[in-house]
């Protein structure tokens, strides 16, 4: 028998992760959604895999237009994650972004931001993966990404630098 809900919750709670926001366009319409599961999948061919709530107000979206961005935070985005994390209408409306070579809105300053095309979408449980082919990648200037664990947000700092306990 599986875990239940709250134990699953706070047994992952312990990954610390990087934070992205997918965002999606389908020509008329722009959107984007804060996503904590995302991954590399393959080098050859360049896959990444993200996973989408099957209840979220993005997901047509998404399946109408068959690519995405994936826009990996820098630490003084925390508030962008928020945002994104919210159900509104137009949540692109007076965030600084631009559009990739496929028409994806890609978040400005972002430390990295991916454009895929959707190779493949697998259900799983509450949620569908989707496998997108990385088409184009851009990096910005070196910052810290921000990072998120036990339900908050920090940002990293190398072994070599850390202050010793007080």
């Amino acid at each position: 028998m599986p875990i239940d809900a709250t134990a699953f919750r706070q047994t992952l709670a312990q990954f610390a992760s990087g934070v992205t926001v997918v965002t999606m366009s389908d020509g008329d319409k722009q959107s984007g959604l804060t996503v904590s599961a995302f991954c590399s999948v393959s080098l050859a061919p360049p896959y990444i895999l993200v996973c989408i709530d099957e209840q979220s107000q993005n997901l047509a979206l998404l399946r109408a237009s068959r690519c995405f961005g994936v826009n990996i935070l820098n630490s003084d985005q925390s508030a962008l994650s928020t945002h994104f994390a919210r159900k509104l209408d137009d949540k692109l409306e007076n965030i600084p972004h631009h559009l990739g070579t496929l028409g994806v809105p890609l978040l400005s300053d972002a430390l990295a931001a991916i454009e895929c095309t959707v190779v493949q979408e697998v259900p799983a449980g509450d949620h569908a993966l989707f496998i997108g082919q990385i088409e184009s990648a851009e990096i910005s200037a070196k910052r810290n990404p921000l990072l998120y664990y036990q339900g908050k947000y920090g940002h990293f700092l190398p072994l070599g630098e850390m202050q010793p306990p007080t």
